[in-house]
This record gives C-alpha cells, sequence and structure tokens, in this order.
C-alpha cells in the first residue's frame, strides 16, 4: 500500500465511523421539491393528506394549497414514494401535470388546454407531439433574403 492508498483506507475508516465498506458508497439523496395535484374538498381532507405527507421519511415540509388542489413537498424523499404515500391516503393522487402557460408554444391548443387547470396554467405537453397539422419547412433561402436589411436591392416591391 502506498501512501495514497493509506491516505484513502483512513480516510475510508474515519468517513465510515470504522465499518469497512470498500467500493461501496452509499449514495446520498437529493434535496428536491415534488408537486402533487391531490383530490381534496374539506379540511379534514388536508390534513390527512399533510399528516400522511410529513411521517415520511426524508420530508422536510408539506404546503398545501386546497384551492389549486396542489401539494408541494420538499426533501430528501422520492418523488414515486411520495406519490404512492399520497395514493395510500384513498385520494386521488398524481405528479403536478400543469406549468405556466407562458412556457407552452401554444398554450390554447386541444391537448395544453384544460379548464380545471388553475389560472395562468395550462396541462404540460411533450414538446415533440404534434397535433395533427405539421408546419412545413421551407429550406429555400430566397423567401428569407427577399426583405433583407443587409441587401438594399432585396425588396423590389418599393
Amino acid at each position: 500500500m502506498g501512501v495514497g492508498g493509506t491516505l484513502e483506507y483512513i480516510s475510508e475508516l474515519i468517513g465510515s465511523g470504522g465499518s469497512h465498506s470498500y467500493g461501496k458508497r452509499k449514495k446520498k439523496k437529493q434535496f428536491q421539491t415534488v408537486e402533487l395535484k391531490v383530490r381534496m374538498d374539506c379540511d379534514g381532507c388536508v390534513l390527512k393528506v399533510k399528516n400522511s405527507l410529513s411521517s415520511l421519511k426524508g420530508v422536510k415540509s408539506v404546503e398545501i394549497n386546497k384551492k389549486q388542489q396542489k401539494v408541494t413537498v420538499s426533501g430528501y424523499a422520492e418523488a414515486s414514494k411520495v406519490l404512492k404515500k399520497a395514493k395510500s391516503t384513498g385520494k386521488k393522487a398524481e405528479i403536478w401535470p400543469y406549468v405556466p402557460y407562458n412556457l407552452v408554444a401554444q398554450p390554447y391548443i386541444a391537448q395544453a388546454y384544460d379548464k380545471k387547470a388553475p389560472p395562468g396554467y395550462v396541462r404540460k405537453m411533450d414538446p415533440y407531439v404534434t397535433t395533427g397539422t405539421m408546419a412545413v419547412y421551407n429550406d429555400d433561402p430566397s423567401y428569407t433574403s427577399m426583405f433583407s436589411d443587409d441587401n438594399p436591392n432585396a425588396c423590389s416591391i418599393m
């Protein structure tokens, strides 16, 4: 064992509390925020969901907006476990399906527009999903340079 190996061995012993875990490092969970849409009708539902999610290991805070039916969970818990715990309360729950409408290219097409969405939000969409009509891209440079500011003779109409 060289000097570098010895230092690594000692740091492993100190860092792991003396247990030998050569090559087995426990991956630390990332702090994340999980947003859910949970169907809640009354204050009792809100309390039930909040208590259930707060008891989950790694959860640091639970914020609930009853009007939007939105639950925001912050902590070191995985999104799938948070969703499973929310569903275990007997409430209909899903990952928050909405984004602000200004982040969507076409917010009022049938797939994005949702009348149940909170004000200012539309349904999250895959950007590569087509809506039945496709835009045709013409790669002909004559159309783009016809009214160019760089070419003074480009506009023949004037």
